[in-house]
């Protein structure tokens, strides 16, 4: 039987995303108690390079609450690609595992673990791609929307791994994508390309912008995140004053949609990109949106090991 790898949202295609997204809703709605149980007797490793509060939360639950054991692999147990090579740890996870949730700095770490483990691996995070995160925005959306297909979801500021998910996942469920960010720091070609291709049977576009209120003007969803990302810190300065303009405020998410929500990642710095107090603003649902990392990642989970 051929093996579901998430490394990229694009390896779930837009019919099995859909799916996620209305069975993570349903088991929120369930209640833990009533999980399904595809992971009886199986064990899923957390190998982390990066810390995490959200992800190694809600995966450590997920993996529980389906039946299944985590087992958390810190990057000082195993060394990935320096104490030993990425090809031998897969291999050996592999035969000791039924899966490997990988929270890397490199994409391609998490691209050779999925081609030498002869078990399912789920990016957890790497510099490429958040495809995780982009669930559980998009059940959040659709949670709060009663839909995802035709909304403006807006997102303001650094072109990174959650915007280059959420782009493509937002085209893939048939939402329009609005990014606003400086010259230099846009969304990769690559990446605008293939959603506008997902994107192509709902007539759906990725749409590059400068102006943040051009971006935000009339959205059903507005969406911020950090500056500087994990393993950029020597770039901290110059990004701040590069994003300055691109500080998320009152004012700017006042010109959105009068019924719009709020999204962040997390973890949040405010006095840069959000002003201080916005993550409990009326429209912001950046709570609901953390907890929903365990609902969302529930699902994947279920579409893997459910049959």
């Amino acid at each position: 039987m051929n093996k579901l790898d998430v490394v990229s949202i694009q390896d779930l295609g837009a019919e099995r995303l859909r799916r996620i997204l209305e069975s993570g809703i349903a088991m929120k709605a369930a209640g833990p108690s009533a999980s399904p149980k595809p992971l009886e007797g199986k064990s899923v490793a957390l190998l982390f390079q990066k810390p995490s509060l959200r992800t190694r939360v809600s995966f450590d639950l997920a993996v529980h609450q389906m039946g299944g054991h985590p087992l958390y692999l810190s990057p000082d147990e195993v060394g990935l690609g320096n104490r030993e090579p990425v090809e031998d740890v897969a291999k050996v996870l592999g035969r000791l595992v039924d899966g490997i949730v990988a929270r890397t700095f490199g994409h391609d770490i998490v691209e050779a673990l999925a081609r030498h483990a002869r078990v399912p691996v789920i990016n957890g995070l790497s510099d490429g791609e958040h495809p995780c995160q982009a669930v559980a925005d998009l059940l959040t959306a659709q949670e709060k929307k009663g839909g995802v297909e035709g909304l403006t979801i807006a997102y303001v500021g650094d072109g990174n791994n959650v915007a280059v998910s959420l782009a493509l996942a937002s085209a893939m469920c048939g939402a329009r994508f609005r990014a606003a960010s400086p010259k230099g720091y846009e969304l990769p070609a690559t990446t605008v390309a293939a959603a506008n291709w997902a994107g192509a049977e709902t007539e759906t576009l990725v749409e590059l912008l400068e102006d943040p209120r051009e971006a935000v003007s009339g959205a059903d969803v507005v969406y911020t995140d950090v500056w500087t990302s994990m393993g950029q810190e020597d770039e901290a300065q110059q990004r701040r004053a590069v994003f300055e303009p691109y500080r998320m405020t009152p004012e700017l998410l006042d010109l959105a949609a009068g019924d719009a929500i709020f999204m962040h990642p997390l973890p949040a710095h405010p006095g840069e990109e959000v002003t201080p107090g916005l993550l409990d603003h009326p429209k912001s649902v950046v709570f609901e949106q953390a907890e929903n990392r365990l609902h969302g990642q529930k699902a994947v989970l279920l579409e893997i090991y459910g049959g």
